[in-house]
């Protein structure tokens, strides 16, 4: 049975709205692409990150343990979409979820 917060992302995914919640600490502003598994069967969700607060530059990709976020909910607002997709993202193995296969393909 899949998490309350693993319900919100994937609600969040099919209808392209963004996210707001905390993660180690800091309030992210994220757009979530692709939820379900990692390798040792963690929910986690890929996430476009443009907004909020971060160690690093904005924007940029990040893979949420979905167990650690808190004060996670849902807002209307522009979609946002990472730039470069040269590689192959390594954080969800076992896929539930994709924006641009499961969702989009369907329109």
């Amino acid at each position: 049975m899949p998490s309350t917060t693993y319900t919100l992302f994937r609600s969040a995914i099919l209808g392209e709205q963004q996210v707001i919640c905390r993660y180690d600490g800091r309030v992210r502003e994220l757009c979530p692409h692709i939820i379900g598994t990692n390798k040792r069967g963690e929910e986690v969700v890929l996430a476009w990150q443009f907004g909020g607060e971060s160690s690093g530059p904005l924007p940029q990709w990040r893979c949420l343990k979905l167990a650690n976020v808190s004060n996670a909910h849902m807002r209307e607002g522009r979609w946002h979409e990472g730039r470069s997709h040269r590689m192959t993202q390594t954080c969800v193995s076992d896929i539930d979820l994709d924006i641009n296969i499961h969702v989009r393909k369907r329109r």
